[in-house]
């Protein structure tokens, strides 16, 4: 049975002895296996986020919902079952592992970084931020290629929001981060010290409403816009951390610090072990 580019029985498969087998590693699941896997994951919670929707509306409306409610509870076991294969993977992959280790970042999200990111084409974590889409004045023109790749920086929208759900959490160091950068840019926003980049924004694109160009026109930038840069920061740290453990992982010396730093003196280097 296929759902979308679910196969269904496929995904049945993952039953205990074959992820026993991942565990053991006499199965060898290959990167292309595990983005297939994370894709498997998200599609099949879409489903079941809509099954389960479709069956309280079918309850609202007094209608049969006993095929919707069975399909809703066979995507969630599906979903639980993929979710447990990558959980067994990402056990037996040090970086990933680590990654898992996070508070914040579980199996799935753990599994797609290592799935799409190959740190022998990574040497600087810059990188993998360009990768990501993660560099705000990337541009391309109308049919060029998008210069990112866009799973990728899905996983890493995820990742952000887990950090914002998660801030308030002591155990969730990343979310403290976007927390204390947020405040950061409200105070800078507030100061007027982003009055170049309002600017720019007004002279790149054509904003129609009326308060959000206002707000612009006074020298600031929207609150969605602060919160977008807090995030950005937090799941950039993030990436650096996922980059370091990997190159030292392949490599067994530390990587090459990332431009920025190494050259323009913008930062100093927050190492993962200060992370606490």
């Amino acid at each position: 049975m296929t759902i979308g580019e679910v196969d269904i029985e496929s995904v049945k498969r993952l039953s205990r002895d074959l992820i026993t087998a991942i565990k053991d590693k006499t199965l060898v699941m290959t990167r292309g296996d595990i983005r297939y896997l994370v894709d498997v994951y998200y599609q099949l919670q879409e489903f079941r986020k809509a099954a389960y929707s479709q069956e309280g509306a079918a309850d609202a409306q007094a209608e049969p919902k006993n095929l919707v409610e069975w399909m809703a509870q066979q995507l969630e076991i599906l979903e639980n079952q993929v979710r447990r294969a990558l959980d067994a993977w990402t056990s037996t992959d040090p970086v990933s592992k680590w990654a898992k280790s996070i508070h914040g970042i579980g199996p799935v999200l753990s599994a797609g970084l290592s799935a799409h990111i190959d740190i022998e084409r990574a040497p600087t974590v810059g990188h993998i931020w360009s990768f990501a889409g993660l560099n705000p004045k990337m541009v391309w023109e109308k049919g060029q290629k998008r210069p990112y790749n866009a799973r990728l920086k899905v996983l890493c929208w995820k990742i952000g929001d887990s950090f914002v759900k998660q801030h308030n959490n002591p155990k969730c160091a990343y979310g403290r981060v976007y927390a204390e950068r947020k405040a950061l840019e409200v105070s800078r926003n507030d100061g007027g010290l982003l009055k170049e980049q309002a600017a720019a924004t007004l002279e790149a694109k054509k904003i129609t409403d009326k308060a959000t160009r206002a707000r612009y026109e006074e020298g600031r930038l929207p609150d969605g816009r602060i919160d977008l840069r807090a995030r950005r920061y937090a799941v950039k740290l993030f990436l650096s951390h996922w980059h370091d453990v990997s190159y030292r992982e392949r490599y067994g010396v530390a990587p090459p610090l990332p431009y920025p730093i190494a050259h323009l003196g913008h930062a100093h280097v927050i190492r993962a072990e200060d992370m606490k």
